[in-house]
C-alpha cells in the first residue's frame, strides 16, 4: 500500500523521503501529496520526527515540485505541449487549468492546490504562458506554506489515521479551498477594521 510505502521510505532515507516523495510525485509515485504532509505531521506528533525539520522538507518538497513543473513550462517550448494534449486524461486538467488562468490570474496557483493534478498541471502551464518567475514565487510558495500548515496540522490530529483519510483525500480538495477562502476572507476583514479603527481614532483625536 502506498501508506506503507511512504513509511519505509521514511525509515530509510529520514527526514529527506518527505522532500523526495513530494518533488518526485510529478513522476507517478503513487503516494497522494496530501498523504506524506499529513504522515509527516502525524509522526513529528508521535515524537519520531522533529517538527521543524519534518515541516520544512514537506514544504520545500512541494514549492520544488511546483517550481519543476513552472520551469518545464517555461523552457520546454510548444511539442511538449502539444503531445500533453493529445493525451485525453491530461489535457482536460490543461483545459481546467487555463480556465482559472484567464479567470484568476496568479491566483489559480493557489486554487489548483487544492485540487489532486491539477496542482501539477497549473504551475506547467504558468510557465507555458511565460508568467514572471517572481509572479509565480509571489503566489505559488506562499500558498504552499498556507497549505502545508493545513495538512501538517491535519496529520498532527489525526495520528494513526492518516491512512484511512489517504484512501478518500482527494475528496478534501474542496474543504480545504473553504477553508483558504474563509481565512482569507477573515485576514481582509481584520485588516480593513484595524485600519478603520486607526483612522476613527486619528479623526477623533485631531
Amino acid at each position: 500500500m502506498a501508506y506503507d510505502l511512504l513509511l519505509s521510505i521514511i525509515e530509510q532515507v529520514g527526514y529527506a523521503a518527505l522532500f523526495l516523495v513530494l518533488c518526485l510525485g510529478l513522476i507517478g509515485l503513487p503516494i497522494p501529496n496530501e498523504a506524506v504532509v499529513m504522515t509527516g505531521g502525524a509522526l513529528s506528533a508521535a515524537g519520531a520526527l522533529s517538527t521543524i525539520p519534518t515541516y520544512m522538507m514537506t514544504f520545500l518538497g512541494i514549492c520544488s515540485a511546483m517550481t519543476f513543473g513552472y520551469s518545464i513550462g517555461r523552457f520546454s517550448g510548444a511539442k511538449l505541449s502539444n503531445w500533453f494534449r493529445r493525451k485525453k486524461n491530461i489535457a482536460k486538467f490543461f483545459d481546467r487549468s487555463e480556465e482559472l488562468s484567464e479567470k484568476y490570474g496568479g491566483y489559480a496557483i493557489s486554487i489548483s492546490l487544492c485540487f489532486p493534478f491539477l496542482r501539477h498541471v497549473t504551475p506547467y502551464v504558468m510557465g507555458l504562458n511565460r508568467m514572471r518567475f517572481i509572479r509565480f514565487m509571489l503566489f505559488a510558495y506562499p500558498s504552499a506554506f498556507v497549505w502545508t500548515i493545513i495538512y501538517f496540522i491535519l496529520g498532527t490530529l489525526v495520528g494513526d489515521k492518516v491512512q484511512d483519510l489517504s484512501n478518500d483525500i482527494s475528496s478534501y480538495g474542496t474543504w480545504i479551498l473553504v477553508v483558504l477562502c474563509v481565512l482569507a476572507a477573515g485576514y481582509i476583514t481584520y485588516r480593513y477594521m484595524k485600519s478603520k479603527n486607526k483612522k476613527d481614532f486619528i479623526d477623533h483625536s485631531a
